[in-house]
């Protein structure tokens, strides 16, 4: 059931020590409800909520739920019996943790729309299906939030670029899901320094291994549940039946809903080579198709330096970077160069330091208190899922195409130019 609230941070506090002193025994108060324990006090932890606990929505809520500087007060599922039982899960860790049998703080949502229209709630992290990442972020800043939102950041280039402009409007901190940039998963941001401390000289090429561009999506109709809001998954995407898959995990390969498994890792991947190549904030200026004749099996990217950068099979754990003094592998398995040194030699004080973050979540959390820009703010998030979707257009047009970064326009190609955004369902539209 969706409940609506108009309350304050503060009556919100005030309501929560009420109910602590009614529900703490006469002499007895518990250590982390006070502060102790290395749990914040009420009024320092940050309230949060989150929208989707599939997959990767459970992940996030098992690294926040174990921290004591935030607490959750809202979810929100398309999923009712999934929504209940996230919601049972939160309150009886909370009753634990808090000393109080009968914690029930954190309220269920079907509809995110009151959940954060609630004046009470700091922060909110999207742990949709992509084709959600954009109306939510930009739905969430308008409201005050600070964001957590995974990647890729967006369905499409033009909603990339109205989900920063949101985010900077309202004033919003941002993290994009792009954990190897806090270390997560392998030494990204170690290998990121050796580039560009020149460890391999000049970069003249980079390989990166993600997976393929979407397809469209065929699946045949199925019953839907009654306790699962299709009509609300759906969101912005065309209409279509229901069907077990989608509602699952398994709606990665359809364009519909997302920009295939070559946005799937090439959001990690990409992310790491524009990192390397201190392109945070720009991108290539040409996209090439692929041509088996000049020995180019996939798409290629050129950046005005002259780098090319390669998108490439394999296994999906990393990139190469290939230089003028050799070359060094940067993936989820390690750090591996030729010469091995390259990848052995400790840094200096003369070389290049990068923003330092061992935890994702943390850093967000860091950077809400501070105001500082997140490891892996808006803007880099959006150039790095800018090249996965100039990806999928090339693939899908097969023809070489001029990019500008600055204007994010092809140049002289208008059937190129309509691509760069979709068609959105109401009431979802971006405006």
């Amino acid at each position: 059931m969706t409940t609506t609230h108009k309350t304050s941070r503060r009556g919100f506090l005030r309501r929560s020590a009420r109910l602590a002193g009614a529900l703490a025994a006469p002499a007895v108060i518990s250590a982390a409800s006070i502060g102790r324990a290395g749990a914040a006090a009420p009024s320092e932890r940050l309230a949060i909520a989150q929208i989707g606990f599939g997959w990767i929505g459970g992940s996030h809520l098992g690294a926040l739920l174990g921290r004591t500087d935030v607490q959750y007060v809202a979810a929100c599922d398309v999923n009712g019996q999934k929504l209940q039982q996230v919601v049972s899960q939160i309150n009886g860790v909370y009753a634990k943790r808090f000393e109080k049998a009968l914690y029930k703080a954190c309220e269920p949502y079907a509809d995110f729309r009151p959940m954060l229209a609630r004046k009470d709630i700091d922060a909110v992290v999207i742990a949709t299906p992509d084709h959600w990442h954009g109306p939510l972020t930009i739905w969430a800043a308008r409201e005050g939030k600070d964001i957590y939102s995974e990647k890729p950041l967006s369905l499409t280039i033009a909603e990339g670029r109205a989900m920063v402009q949101a985010v900077r409007r309202y004033g919003r901190v941002f993290q994009t899901g792009s954990q190897q940039r806090s270390s997560v998963f392998g030494p990204f941001r170690l290998g990121c320094e050796l580039i560009r401390s020149g460890r391999i000289g000049k970069v003249l090429t980079v390989d990166v291994s993600t997976g393929d561009p979407p397809v469209a999506c065929n699946l045949p109709a199925e019953p839907c549940p009654d306790y699962f809001d299709w009509e609300m998954w759906l969101g912005q995407a065309p209409w279509r039946p229901f069907h077990s898959k989608l509602a699952s995990v398994s709606w990665r390969p359809y364009t519909e809903f997302c920009g295939g498994g070559l946005a799937d890792m090439g959001a990690h991947h990409f992310d790491i080579a524009q990192w390397a190549l201190n392109m945070d904030h720009t991108g290539p200026v040409e996209v090439l198709p692929p041509d088996p004749a000049a020995n180019r099996p996939r798409v290629s990217f050129r950046y005005a330096s002259g780098v090319i950068m390669n998108h490439v099979g394999g296994n999906c754990l990393g990139l190469t970077l290939h230089g003028s003094d050799g070359e060094l592998y940067i993936g989820r398995d390690g750090l591996r160069s030729n010469p091995p040194q390259a990848a052995r030699e400790k840094l200096g004080p003369g070389d290049v330091r990068l923003y330092q973050s061992n935890d994702h979540h943390g850093n967000w959390i860091d950077c809400i208190r501070t105001r500082r820009l997140c490891v892996a703010d808006v803007e880099i998030g959006h150039r790095s899922a800018t090249i996965c979707h100039l990806a999928n257009i090339a693939y899908a047009l097969r023809r070489p195409l001029k990019w500008d970064p600055a204007a994010e326009q092809f140049t002289g190609d208008d059937l190129a130019n309509r691509l760069l955004s979709r068609a959105a369902r109401a009431p979802w539209c971006l405006g």
